[in-house]
């Protein structure tokens, strides 16, 4: 089997890519074509820029375009990269095949799928097609029966799901990270089972099947795998940080017979773990790929010097990391800001005086963000910029298509590629008043079992009191099979049939919801296929904020996360306290790098100004307020790097950091870093009482290894602190 005949031939274009506009670096990248290539990317360093020209410069040395395969993390990033590189060269570029992962896994799988045993018209479910199916196979199977104990369905997919991105078996990950559910892993494990092999019958792939298949493929059929690797001589990869063992392993057997891989990343930005990413792939490429050509773009265009010199001190500090070293030719010499506020309402009040300053100076409101770790840590902040009346957009909503509702309408278009998707099929049945679960998984698996799905749903003999409504849906099949329909025209058949189900089931607030379905054929109208629409709704849903269009005139809130890849005018990075930002769990090691890197995202968003603060005291779990200090990621930063605020909120009264009661102290006045001496781990014993600053009064109670000390703590229980860390005392 090959790939010949299957895609357009290639043209070699004459234009020239001039002129190219890159620094020394950005052009070593672009012009370096065979060989693999490591391009550490620095926050703002226009990596973006550097995979265009080389698109671009590939296609103009030579390189047919489908020849080229660009793996990004989202389809807007690699379609906007296409779009660039064709208007730097020509429209031959748009023919280089780029996509996710798992957009492109779904195009060959679609392909060759049938190798593994699927086939072509595979339904892709999402995260709550996902957990439904576990709800439903856990309720079949006898499994968290009342008085059970057993994990809900999110966290059965946590686990299921984590193994996969994690590369490691489903029982080691109970044991490192879900020892409270040991006594459950057999049940838990034949929920898996039961699980992969309901996919499998029902022509259904998760997420991760996208992925898992993609790399069976490549393992277990060679001329599949050397069909691809022919087919693609060149790959690049983007934010390969953020890729697990699974997509590296891809990406090495996609070039099984060639090395012309480049990928690019920035080591200092590997902030996913929890999603499986993994730190250590980008750090192991040159060993994976003998005699890489490293490349480091270290010249940033996004924000001044003195915000840069911060984030270099602070990832200065990291065990491991590629040296680098951030630069800018542009102008600006404000220094980042720090304040330590009294409590979490003097840190909002000070974050809300700033911003007004900021509006008053010029500032425009979607320039300005304030970022935290955790959603909850915004909480105070919203209630402030209420009563300040200063509009804000939180970021991190629900899909469009996740909604309740966009599902109903989108499970029809589902079982019209797919009549085996059971899932959908249940969606719809229930839908129908006076139909119940039980009489809903009836009819499905019928359906789903027959040879004509359609014909057997028309056969079926309903119940009395669902008799009317029921030949309503056996009549809208008819109408969607009867010809061939645009998907202008199916939309408006499904929602003429689903409008008073709709107004039923949604009466509270239908007007509301009924703007996201208008939306949702405007979405439809972009495609020439049903299946090409039902894919890009599971792999690439749009945001819920999509559906207004145009740029809101708003603050923005964001999850650090959630900010990664985007720029501001001016950031606050809030709640950099210490047990909050590093996480209270995150004590030591890969966890404790990780909550680095994080804050080295979020200040390398700020272009110009950035403050960042702190509360001093906070409410524990058990609702008692305790003296906190500054986050330890902010104590390592030098007294040269940063300026500290002084002042505070008073009732009606006004300051901030450009003027007002809040001013900067002198900078002979930034607090010294003084280096306490280190305790040795002799000097604790077991039974020994030590004090946090943080966690409070605690019992050590496992002999010290090496640096690493066991405490039990009266109010947070059992926390496992690094000595060079922690800032114990002891009692």
């Amino acid at each position: 089997m090959t790939l010949s005949g299957d895609f357009p031939a290639a043209a070699t274009p004459s234009a020239i890519v001039s002129p190219r506009q890159l620094n020394e670096a950005q052009d070593q990248a672009v012009t370096t074509i065979t060989g693999p290539v490591l391009v550490i990317a620095g926050a703002g360093s226009g990596k973006t820029r550097t995979l265009v020209y080389r698109l671009a410069h590939l296609v103009e040395q030579g390189v047919p375009p489908e020849s080229i395969l660009l793996l990004t993390f989202t389809r807007r990033a690699s379609q906007e990269m296409l779009w660039r590189a064709g208007r730097l060269l020509n429209d031959s570029c748009r023919r280089v095949v780029g996509g996710t992962f798992h957009g492109i896994g779904a195009m060959l799988l679609r392909r060759y799928g049938g190798r593994l045993g699927y086939g072509s018209s595979f339904t892709i479910i999402d995260r709550g097609d996902a957990e439904g199916i576990l709800n439903l196979l856990k309720s079949s199977l006898g499994l968290g029966k009342a008085g059970q104990r057993f994990p809900s369905r999110r966290t059965l997919l946590d686990l299921i799901s984590g193994s996969v991105n994690k590369s490691i078996p489903l029982e080691e990950l109970i044991a490192n990270h879900y020892g409270h559910l040991a006594e459950h892993q057999e049940e838990i494990l034949s929920l898996r089972h039961h699980y992969q092999r309901f996919k499998f019958e029902h022509g259904l792939m998760d997420y991760d099947d996208l992925l898992v298949n993609w790399k069976r493929l490549l393992e277990e059929c060679e001329d599949v795998r050397q069909a691809i690797s022919g087919r693609f001589s060149h790959i690049m990869v983007d934010e390969y940080q953020d890729t697990n063992l699974i997509q590296a392993d891809i990406v090495r057997l996609a070039a099984c017979s060639h090395d012309n891989v480049m990928v690019v990343g920035d080591d200092s930005q590997s902030i996913y773990s929890f999603r499986g990413a993994d730190f250590y792939n980008i750090i192991r490429f040159p060993k994976l790929f003998a005699g890489a050509t490293v490349i480091k773009l270290e010249e940033n265009y996004r924000s001044t010097q003195p915000i840069l010199s911060f984030a270099n001190e602070l990832i200065e500090h990291a065990a491991e990391k590629y040296t680098k070293s951030l630069f800018t030719r542009l102008p600006g010499d404000i220094q980042p800001m720090v304040y330590g506020a009294s409590d979490e309402r003097d840190e909002a009040a000070f974050v809300v005086a700033t911003i007004r300053e900021l509006l008053a100076e010029g500032v425009k409101a979607p320039e300005i963000a304030i970022l935290f770790r955790s959603s909850f840590h915004s909480y105070k902040l919203e209630l402030e910029l209420s009563g300040a009346a200063l509009d804000y957009e939180k970021r991190g909503g629900l899909k469009l298509t996740e909604a309740a509702h966009m599902k109903d309408m989108i499970a029809f278009m589902r079982v019209l590629v797919n009549p085996l998707d059971t899932l959908s099929w249940n969606r719809i049945l229930l839908q129908l008043e006076h139909v119940g679960p039980t009489t809903a998984q009836k009819i499905s698996a019928v359906v789903a079992a027959a040879t004509d799905p359609f014909q057997a749903l028309a056969a079926y003999a309903p119940g009395k009191s669902w008799k009317q409504a029921f030949q309503r849906l056996v009549e809208l099949f008819e109408k969607l099979l009867r010809q061939s329909h645009s998907l202008a025209a199916l939309y408006e058949l499904v929602l003429d049939y689903y409008q008073p189900i709709f107004e039923r089931l949604y009466h509270d607030d239908y007007p509301k919801r009924r703007k996201d379905i208008d939306q949702l054929k405007g979405i439809m109208d972009g495609y020439g296929d049903l299946q090409s629409f039902i894919d890009d709704t599971s792999l690439d849903p749009p945001e819920e904020g999509d559906a207004a269009g145009g740029e809101m005139d708003r603050l923005v809130l964001s999850t650090i996360h959630s900010a990664k890849g985007l720029e501001f005018e001016a950031v606050f990075v809030i709640g950099l306290a210490e047990g909050r930002f590093p996480h209270a769990a995150a004590t030591f090691g890969e966890q404790w790098e990780e909550e680095r890197r994080l804050l080295y995202v979020a200040v390398t968003r700020a272009k110009k100004y950035l403050y960042l603060s702190y509360p001093k005291q906070l409410m524990s779990q058990d609702r008692q307020f305790h003296r906190v200090g500054m986050s330890p990621f902010l104590g390592e930063i030098g007294k040269g790097y940063y300026r500290r605020l002084a002042g505070k909120t008073v009732p009606g009264g006004d300051y901030g950091s450009l003027g007002g009661l809040v001013k900067a102290l002198p900078e002979a006045a930034a607090p010294r870093r003084t280096r306490a001496k280190k305790l040795e781990a002799e000097a604790f014993s077991v039974g020994a009482k030590v004090n946090h600053p943080f966690f409070g009064v605690g019992t050590v109670v496992k002999k010290p290894s090496g640096r690493s000390l066991d405490i039990h703590f009266d109010r947070h229980g059992l926390k496992t602190l690094h000595l060079d860390y922690a800032k114990l005392t002891i009692l």
